[in-house]
């Protein structure tokens, strides 16, 4: 689920609004969508609410939430157009004696809302899109809620964010510790992207599957021996080709082309790193012996996936694990034998990327208004396994049953050929991006394909993962500086990286005249930023 943030320029621009704003009438907000919500009725009659001990474990929230009619205004991304009237909206009134006005747009038009409504500074109940530097600054100005100043009304946020994962405080609080941001905890799979393989062409030519860098170098010379008119490898990923590589030299992480070094306990710029050099000469070294694609910066997914689809163009490539079986799906009719699977990670470490089980990217906050309790409480049930049943799988008996197997399955769904979470959205209103903030492990989304599962078991039998990156605190000064370096930094990088590749030339003298040009676009000063941070986060500050 891609995500586009607000500039911190909007931030700036839009403060002095929300200061004055807040100041009003307790930031109640009447903000109105596009045609996607119903209006807010805050006059309706007393909700039936059933015996609260039925729905699974809250977590400690008692329910129903509120003793009197309450309506809460939550902005979302969706494009389904009628999640007022779905069953799990009711559901959580009958639960929690909240009504729920959701206001939902488009993934194409949510930022260009939110702005207008941030401008506005009638803020919604609930929201999500800010990032968490962004939440800060509006937060030091009253316009929503310090989260942890309620931890005594939510215990499942202090639970998951304060016992179970006490880094969260340390990288998104502010100076004065306050938490603007609600992550969304568990919901990361252990393996979601990797290195994929034609089994069936493999299998064909007697190769077996590479378990380390060379063993991958022999197999596609073999493949070029058997198909000339090849290239082994493709890629549609375009410059994040390096840093999705570049796991396997121990070089990449979330704040890329910036990475931790565990052993060290440094922050250090990747792209000058002589493990970088050596990634770039050996994907040199593939690309002047025809092994890797000449367009592996330019492809297109449509030209991609004709040579990843035929039997004669290319083999292994770099993607999301749902390929496996959508490729298969697309060509099966025409060949029955076609077998993508997951591969093994690239590079002398033998590793890939970590995916963190919390994620507070979504950035949701609560308006500071006089709804701010009732909408916490809400958003606490909704992170406990009770809630997170009912956001990301459904109402049992209702919308979902379980089979003697355990498994979860939908009756009305029998004649869909892959229920995923979109589908659910679509049908339910379940998996609503800035709804959910925990998810059951029973979910489709966990139901994996017998390919998927495979390459889930693979990495984790074998351990191969890269460490996960501590996650630096900026200040507002430091965001600010870390964003233009970072920016200016991977544009360059990703042009010299792309051109060490291609242009037979490049080599030594190239690589040390790149390393003084990073050095003069703030490479150094960028790490020392990171490495402050890392000390105040060391430091428990």
């Amino acid at each position: 689920m891609t995500k586009k943030w607000l500039s911190m320029s909007l931030v700036l621009a839009l403060s002095a609004t929300l200061l004055a704003a807040c100041g009003g009438n307790g930031g109640t907000s009447n903000t109105k969508g596009s045609g996607n919500e119903k209006p807010a009725n805050t006059n309706q009659g007393t909700t039936k609410t059933a015996d609260p001990n039925q729905y699974g474990d809250t977590g400690g929230v008692k329910l129903p939430i509120v003793d009197k009619p309450t309506t809460i205004n939550w902005m979302v991304v969706s494009e389904n157009t009628d999640l007022n009237d779905k069953l799990f909206v009711k559901e959580i009134e009958k639960r929690t004696g909240i009504k729920i006005n959701f206001q939902a747009y488009s993934p194409t038009t949510y930022n260009d809302k939110l702005k207008v409504t941030v401008a506005s500074g009638k803020l919604p109940d609930i929201f999500h899109g800010l990032t968490a530097s962004e939440l800060k600054k509006i937060g030091k100005q009253k316009a929503v809620v310090a989260i942890n100043d309620y931890l005594d009304i939510l215990p499942n946020f202090k639970k998951l964010f304060i016992d179970e994962n006490p880094w969260v405080m340390k990288s998104y609080a502010d100076e004065s510790g306050k938490i603007y941001t609600w992550p969304v905890a568990y919901v990361s799979r252990d393996v979601n992207h990797g290195f994929m393989y034609r089994k069936d062409i493999f299998d064909k030519l007697g190769i077996k599957e590479w378990t380390n860098t060379e063993e991958f170098y022999q197999a596609l010379k073999k493949l070029k021996e058997a198909y000339p008119d090849s290239y082994p490898v493709a890629s549609k990923t375009k410059e994040h080709i390096f840093r999705d590589w570049a796991y396997g030299w121990g070089i990449s992480g979330t704040s890329y082309p910036a990475y931790y070094d565990e052993g060290a306990k440094t922050w250090k710029f990747a792209s000058t790193q002589p493990e970088h050099k050596e990634m770039l000469d050996f994907m040199k070294k593939l690309y002047n012996e025809g092994l890797l694609d000449p367009e592996f910066i330019t492809d297109t997914p449509e030209s991609w996936t004709a040579k990843m689809t035929t039997n004669n163009k290319s083999f292994v490539t770099w993607d999301w694990i749902g390929r496996l079986d959508l490729f298969y799906n697309q060509v099966k009719d025409q060949n029955p034998e076609y077998d993508l699977r997951y591969g093994n990670p690239v590079g002398p470490t033998g590793n890939g990327a970590t995916l963190s089980k919390i994620n507070p990217d979504f950035s949701i906050a609560v308006a500071n208004n006089d709804k701010k309790e009732a909408a916490l409480k809400l958003l606490d049930y909704l992170a406990s396994p009770s809630g997170a049943t009912l956001v990301t799988v459904g109402v049992e008996d209702e919308i979902f049953k379980i089979d003697e197997n355990g498994k979860v399955v939908y009756p009305e769904l029998t004649d869909v050929p892959l229920v995923d979470i979109k589908v659910l959205e679509d049908r339910y209103g379940l998996w609503v991006q800035g709804v959910y903030v925990n998810a059951d492990p029973r979910s489709v989304y966990y139901q994996f394909t017998e390919k998927e599962q495979e390459a889930q078991d693979k990495r984790l039998k074998a351990n191969s993962f890269e460490p996960l990156d501590p996650v630096p605190n900026f200040n507002d000064e430091e965001t600010a500086t870390v964003a233009e370096l970072q920016t200016a930094l991977l544009k360059s990088a990703s042009e010299f990286n792309a051109k060490y590749v291609l242009d037979k030339s490049y080599g030594d003298a190239q690589w040390e005249a790149w390393i003084k040009t990073a050095e003069k676009q703030g490479a150094t000063k960028m790490i020392e930023i990171f490495n402050a941070a890392q000390q105040r986060y060391d430091a428990g500050n």
